[in-house]
């Protein structure tokens, strides 16, 4: 859309329902992080809209009173787009659509957009594609209904299959060819990260929510020079940065594409190679942007989608960043004395020292040398060995594998039979 010769920013209605186990602001704070949404993919918000409901409608989402007033909303105020907080079934997109006459999308195709026009490298690409397509291929029948060849009869039979069913088969066969290529860039990061492990280098992953400064603290821990702005999903692809220096001991420090609310499952699974830099981690940094006003919410969010990923029992150290955009609060105090938390500000440069003392407190205890003997049976056992840890001998004989090898305390808990 192209007024006086300039591309005019789309105008979004953004609405939710709220049911009665949802409490008002968890709601509104929803809302708003769906209009930040909105924002960074390239519209402008001109009305927010909640119903409260015991559940939605299966067939519209909200009432059909709600939908016709949403409908005279779009109407007088020119939207050219609805976006639902909630995740749209493909039939409730479908009705929507038509009872308002715009274009229809749910968080969901939100965050995906926006990931699309962040996408940068090939990898970070392919994965959004995937996702994309993955999102796509049950809502084909709603585009596709004009082409599709409906009953049966005289005229209808033969061997030619639906436009429906030819682009479903294009849609697999494109899936199935980027998780091979995908299958191919987890191989190479396995290499990489295996020569990590012979390095005998220590690896901190940047963990927490969108915004929240992990690549700013990145670049002042490393010196690197990434891209960060004040905006959502800045960083999708990984990074890699030794942090040495002062005297201690270097560690490889790593960031990752940022968590959020109701991430589409979609997109946890195709970024599922990019997230395999977790499971090495020796130590996460969990960043929070301490002056957020739904600090907690977003803390609950990161830890659940880390329980998800099998990442949660590593240890953590949890940084709240940005202190210098806030005032100090008993809740804060609370984070700081009871989880230990270490207050900082990438920004600026404060808390930085006592931040590498906590990250080097907690590289210190996370790994003990054992030796042990494998059976060549357990092969499991032994692919731990080396996934886990660092292998400084190996000896075999006709039955066991024997290993000198430096791995983390909850590992050598797991292998205790095989001690020597």
């Amino acid at each position: 859309m192209k007024v006086n010769g300039h591309r005019r920013r789309e105008r979004a209605v953004i609405a939710a329902v709220r049911r009665p186990s949802q409490r008002r602001w968890e709601v509104e704070e929803s809302l708003a992080e769906l209009e930040g949404l909105t924002r960074a993919a390239g519209a402008e918000v001109i009305e927010r809209v909640t119903q409260e409901r015991p559940a939605p409608t299966p067939s519209l989402y909200f009432g059909r009173g709600k939908g016709d007033e949403i409908a005279q909303v779009a109407r007088e105020r020119g939207a050219d787009v609805f976006i639902s907080d909630d995740a749209l079934s493909p039939i409730q997109e479908r009705n929507i659509s038509k009872a308002l006459g715009i274009k229809v999308i749910d968080r969901t195709a939100l965050i995906l957009d926006i990931f699309a026009q962040r996408a940068r490298t090939s990898e970070g690409k392919l994965q959004v594609e995937l996702a994309q397509l993955t999102y796509l291929l049950p809502r084909l029948v709603g585009q596709w209904t004009h082409l599709e060849r409906l009953g049966g009869g005289i005229g209808t039979r033969g061997p030619d299959e639906t436009q429906l069913e030819s682009d479903r088969r294009v849609i697999r066969r494109r899936v199935m060819q980027i998780r091979r290529e995908l299958e191919g860039v987890q191989r190479h990061r396995r290499l990489q990260r295996h020569g990590r492990r012979r390095a005998g280098i220590p690896v901190v992953a940047l963990v927490g929510y969108t915004n929240a400064g992990k690549t700013t603290l990145l670049n002042r821990l490393s010196g690197a020079r990434f891209t960060a702005a004040d905006q959502l999903f800045v960083t999708l692809d990984p990074a890699a940065r030794v942090v040495s220096g002062n005297g201690r001991p270097p560690f490889i420090l790593t960031d990752t594409v940022g968590f959020i609310r109701k991430l589409p499952h979609e997109l946890v699974a195709a970024f599922r190679a990019t997230l395999e830099e977790l499971t090495d981690a020796d130590v996460l940094l969990h960043v929070v942007d301490a002056s957020h006003p739904a600090r907690d919410e977003q803390m609950v969010a990161v830890e659940a989608l880390l329980r998800d990923l099998d990442v949660a029992d590593r240890p953590t150290v949890l940084v709240l960043n940005k202190v210098d955009r806030m005032e100090p609060s008993p809740s804060f105090e609370t984070l700081v004395t009871e989880r230990r938390a270490v207050p900082v500000s990438a920004v600026s440069g404060e808390g930085l020292d006592e931040l590498l003392s906590a990250i080097d407190g907690a590289l210190r205890p996370t790994t003990r040398t054992v030796t042990l003997r494998i059976p060549h049976a357990d092969g499991a056992a032994l692919a731990l060995c080396y996934e886990r840890g660092h292998v400084f001998t190996r000896a075999d004989d006709e039955a066991h594998v024997q290993l000198q090898v430096a791995l983390p305390t909850k590992v050598v808990g797991a292998l205790a039979p095989y001690r020597v």
